[in-house]
């Protein structure tokens, strides 16, 4: 066996590096980020966290308890600008400024983001102050969502669900379901937008048909959230065809 020397290189790598945990039962948010985030000079980190097969208050607000040691399994060794914790119904049961310490007790960044605060700062930007929301969980799940939007200013006057309880069935939703039920929810609605909720719904391929049948501006967790945490990185996210958002 040869042991060859080597140099070591402390260059400053100016890179954005972003971190994201996904849920255990999420088969949707990072093939999503690969598409939204393609640019090389972006580095993007995942880590899992647990999450129970059904959506429920309690089974949500269980993954306070694991976000630290989510957040801890990210590379010790760096230093990030923004981690997004990729659950939409948890953080409105947990809080998004809980979720911001518990990640910062695992891993060191400068930001902490999720898609209820990307989903206010996209409506501010846009300038969006009623939405239609499409949940694909049961009312009870989204209900403490929809109170924390209001509390924000931003009111969902008008509610839609697939009334399905089960990730491993959500991601399974396909997208002529979604432009449909969006497309009804809207109708005759007096609204800014819509906004489809769950990391684990493939609403990727469908923002732009909503759009453009509707009129309306579409978004959703996953856009929201990786242009939020883009922003929060200084960096401008632009991807023609995925919405207003990101025109």
């Amino acid at each position: 066996m040869g042991a060859y020397p080597y140099q070591f290189d402390p260059g400053v790598d100016t890179a954005p590096k972003l971190g994201l945990i996904a849920l255990q039962s999420d088969e949707t948010i990072e093939n999503d980020f690969r598409r939204l985030i393609p640019d090389s000079r972006v580095s993007l980190f995942h880590s899992r966290i647990r999450s129970a097969p059904e959506v429920t208050r309690e089974t949500l607000a269980q993954m306070e308890h694991d976000l630290p040691n989510a957040a801890a399994m990210m590379p010790a060794a760096a230093a990030f600008d923004v981690v997004g914790y990729g659950c939409t119904s948890g953080t409105s049961v947990i809080g998004p400024g809980r979720i911001a310490e518990l990640v910062k007790e695992g891993c060191e960044t400068k930001a902490v983001t999720e898609p209820l605060s990307a989903l206010v700062a996209a409506c501010a930007h846009l300038g969006i102050a009623r939405i239609a929301f499409l949940s694909p969980y049961v009312e009870a799940v989204s209900a403490t969502l929809r109170g924390a939007l209001n509390d924000q200013g931003i009111a969902t006057p008008v509610f839609g669900s697939f009334e399905e309880g089960e990730e491993s069935k959500v991601v399974r939703i396909d997208g002529p379901s979604v432009i449909r039920a969006a497309c009804e929810l809207v109708e005759d609605a007096a609204v800014d937008a819509i906004f489809m909720s769950c990391t684990n719904l493939r609403t990727l391929d469908v923002i732009q048909i909503i759009e453009d049948k509707t009129g309306l501006p579409a978004l959703s967790s996953n856009q929201v959230l990786a242009w939020h945490m883009m922003r929060l990185a200084g960096q401008t996210l632009r991807q023609p065809g995925y919405g207003r958002l990101l025109a």
